[in-house]
């Protein structure tokens, strides 16, 4: 082995160490929780700290659907989750070819204020919001979780298409538009279809923004049948005297489960949408 081959095989060594303990770091977490749900009420209460279970069940995920009725938070969160992201990829989509195409005044203040809306702190919007749903009757309801999820789903969605349709020719839509198209036309059958990774790209991470909401559900949803499911995990493994976390994490691998597959399966077309705009 040559001196000039040594370093960069130790250097690969290195970097290929790190990044199996970063990997393990992320992923250990989860690994315990998957470890946990797969316990049984008796051997979770006897505290054992084995790394892997001694007779593992899955009598826990059973317990959550036919005991706790878990398929109702699930239900709801789907159902509110599509149409928070379907609403707010429209939105987004709209305002994004606004502000890349069309000359607006002001177009980075605009976007100055999307960026600021997407990290003010949701605590204190719960306060306003909540006033404004009782006043309207809208508490204890799902549906007008959309309008709430849309604080954190709206702001990224509509940077990441407007930094995509920068990168899209301005030609595409005017050969549309020579042809006696209007400009919504041309978006619809020119541009989205060509813009399709990153509206891809944007729905995903709607979607997973929303299904991870706690604080909204948690101030707006008092009926357990109305509960999402980040919401309902709180009430899953409660007994007079324990709580059964074995439960509780048997329900988290199964909310978690979707998520994890949807950005495996998609990982492509979220990588070529994150990456929008960074080289021209």
């Amino acid at each position: 082995m040559t001196a000039g081959v040594r370093p960069l095989l130790l250097r690969g060594v290195g970097f290929a160490a790190l990044v199996a303990v970063i990997v393990a770091t992320s992923i250990f977490p989860f690994l315990w929780i998957l470890r946990t749900s797969l316990q049984s009420d008796a051997e979770f209460g006897q505290g054992a700290t084995r790394l892997l279970p001694r007779h593992p069940t899955f009598d826990s995920y059973v317990s959550n659907f036919t005991e706790q009725d878990f398929l109702r938070p699930l239900v709801n969160s789907t159902v509110v989750c599509a149409v928070s992201t379907v609403v707010s990829v429209l939105f987004a989509t709209l305002a994004a070819y606004a502000l890349s195409r069309l000359r607006i005044a002001g177009t980075g203040l605009v976007l100055g204020f999307v960026l600021l809306a997407g990290f003010f702190p949701v605590l204190a919007m719960v306060g306003p919001l909540f006033l404004l749903y009782r006043k309207l009757g809208f508490l204890d309801s799902g549906y007008p979780l959309v309008l709430a999820y849309m604080v954190y789903t709206l702001p990224i969605a509509t940077w990441l298409l407007k930094n995509f349709f920068d990168q899209l020719p301005a030609s595409l839509e005017e050969a549309a538009l020579i042809d006696g198209a209007t400009r919504l036309q041309a978006l619809r059958y020119v541009v989205v279809p060509v813009a399709m990774p990153g509206v891809f790209t944007a729905a995903i991470l709607s979607f997973i923004l929303a299904w991870n909401d706690f604080a909204f559900a948690l101030s707006f949803l008092q009926t357990p049948s109305e509960f999402t499911a980040p919401l309902a995990i709180v009430n899953l493994g409660q007994s007079q005297y324990q709580v059964f976390y074995n439960r509780i994490d048997a329900a988290v691998v199964v909310i978690t489960l979707p998520v994890v597959l949807l950005v495996l399966l998609a990982q492509r077309r979220i990588v070529a949408g994150l990456t929008a705009g960074a080289v021209k």
